[in-house]
């Protein structure tokens, strides 16, 4: 069976589809890539798949010409101009000062939804759950993938969890109108908004909101820890699961798993302007140039982006073709089981035994199916039509001051603020790593060199900002190093910011 698209109604003709070239920007890779992409794209030519590859090099090489972007503006213009990026793996060499290229792309070219589809081959393929078949839809562009780190003190490094009404609502809406595109029953929402009440908690809401729009579709939340396990234990519980962009990272390598292999697993990246489909495995240098890496997880990418440019035809013959390979044990190393695989081969010879089967259908395995259908790009632009604006009466009425400080005697800490706090916003609290450690903390609390000193406005009422440049400038005078401010807010005169564990 087949989660890439699933859709009743045959696609238009193969010849219409031939006759119309669709040129598409192509990234060799690194380590295994360049053997991969080779692979692919002599099962597309065979198929007759009307294609025009324009390559650009990207990752490793550009990284060590002194590119810390590891990406030229010629690759840009090309992807830009384009509109469709087929990528291979590409490695980031290790150390600092190198952000990782397929975060940049994604965030770049706006690719908000991460489509990664996770289906079961059995008996062909062994998994432990022969009727897997999971859709994840990831957002792709915000959460902790924000990259933004600073080391604060000493002892203390922060990263900034970033998650927007707009960024959860595209998401949710996309991951709702796919399901309701390809015949899909249920949704699964996973957050950690136990937790993280305001982030998470806000990706929640807007779930619960868009989901009374698709009253045909079931919808429900699970906290990600427990889900995860039960997506890991019993998948067939899941019909198509969205989540942020970081849990979703780590539950699409573990649903792939699951499911048989990391190694067959295709991804679409979709935006309003621009898609990239690649596999979700990484470059291997390990076993690069030998010859045996399985160019499953790309080919199956490029057949969801022959759907994704109008070809789905073609997309449904290259499918097939492959279903029937896997299902005659045709096999690379990382599936091959004895008794279960028929031969042993390399990438290359893979490609090939999937062009020998082009016109062929599984005997066993579900024929994919599919129909004439808008691209993904519409399907994105659609989902985003229907965001709100939001209009918030927004009242400042204190602030929390980071503070690095190597005492461990939170009183003594608490003195020395008090000495410099303004009488319309005194202090409140004191925390460490989260923890309330003044008043009333208890002395088992671990304390690091890193402090949030809550000060907040005893009557609840609006404070004038001035009040705490005021409040930063005594506390200057005191020697008190001050790291970091976040402003406290109201909105619609609730409280927008957390309260500290123990509170």
């Amino acid at each position: 069976m087949s989660a890439l698209v699933e859709v009743p109604a045959p696609g238009i003709q193969h010849a219409a589809e031939a006759a119309t070239k669709t040129i598409v920007t192509v990234a060799h890779g690194d380590g295994i890539g360049p053997e991969i992409m080779q692979a692919t794209l002599r099962v597309l030519d065979a198929a007759g798949a009307a294609l025009e590859y324009e390559p650009i090099e990207l990752g490793e090489r550009i990284y060590l010409r002194g590119v810390t972007a590891g990406i030229e503006q010629e690759a840009w213009d090309s992807i830009r101009r384009n509109r469709v990026l087929l990528k291979a793996p590409i490695t980031t060499p290790q150390g600092s000062g190198y952000k990782s290229l397929n975060v940049t792309l994604r965030k770049a070219l706006g690719l908000y939804a991460n489509v990664r589809p996770a289906v079961a081959y059995s008996p062909f393929v062994h998994t432990r759950h022969p009727g897997m078949n999971v859709v994840i839809i990831r957002e792709n562009e915000e959460d902790l993938y924000g990259g933004i780190e600073h080391q604060q003190t000493d002892e203390v490094v922060q990263c900034l969890k970033l998650v927007s009404r707009p960024g959860c609502e595209r998401i949710i809406r996309y991951a709702f109108d796919y399901a309701r595109r390809n015949g899909r029953k249920k949704i699964t929402c996973m957050t950690k908004d136990n937790i993280m009440k305001k982030t998470d908690g806000l990706f929640h809401k807007v779930f619960d909101e868009v989901a009374v729009e698709y009253p045909e579709i079931h919808s429900e939340h699970m906290i990600i820890d427990i889900g995860a396990a039960r997506l890991a234990d019993s998948p067939e519980m899941f019909d198509v699961v969205v989540t942020l962009n970081l849990y979703g990272d780590i539950i699409s390598d573990i649903a792939a798993q699951v499911a048989g292999s990391v190694g067959l697993a295709p991804s679409a990246n979709i935006g309003e302007s621009a898609a990239m489909f690649e596999a979700i495995h990484g470059s291997a240098p390990q076993i690069a140039g030998q010859g045996i890496a399985n160019p499953s997880g790309l080919l199956l990418s490029a057949v969801m982006m022959l759907v994704h440019v109008g070809k789905p035809s073609v997309a449904e013959v290259i499918h097939n073709a492959w279903l029937r390979t896997i299902e005659d044990g045709i096999h690379t190393a990382d599936i091959y089981t004895e008794g279960v695989s028929r031969k042993k081969v390399g990438t290359q010879e893979f490609a090939a035994a999937v062009i020998e089967r082009l016109g062929m259908e599984p005997n066993t395995l579900v024929p994919v199916r599919y129909r004439e259908t808008v691209s993904t790009l519409v399907e994105a632009k659609l989902a985003t039509a229907a965001s709100r604006d939001i209009s918030m009466t927004k009242e400042l009425v204190g602030v929390d001051v980071f503070v690095h400080w190597k005492g461990s005697d939170a009183q003594e800490l608490a003195r020395n603020l008090k000495l410099a706090e303004t009488a319309t916003i005194p202090l409140e609290m004191i925390t460490n790593r989260g923890a309330k450690v003044w008043p009333n903390g208890l002395p088992e609390t671990y304390c690091t060199d890193h402090w949030r000193c809550r000060f907040h406005a005893a009557s609840g009422e609006a404070v004038d900002p001035r009040q705490v440049f005021k409040l930063l400038e005594q506390l200057h005078e005191r020697g008190i190093e001050c790291v970091k401010t976040e402003n406290l807010y109201t909105f619609d005169g609730k409280p927008a910011y957390s309260l500290g564990q123990g509170q």
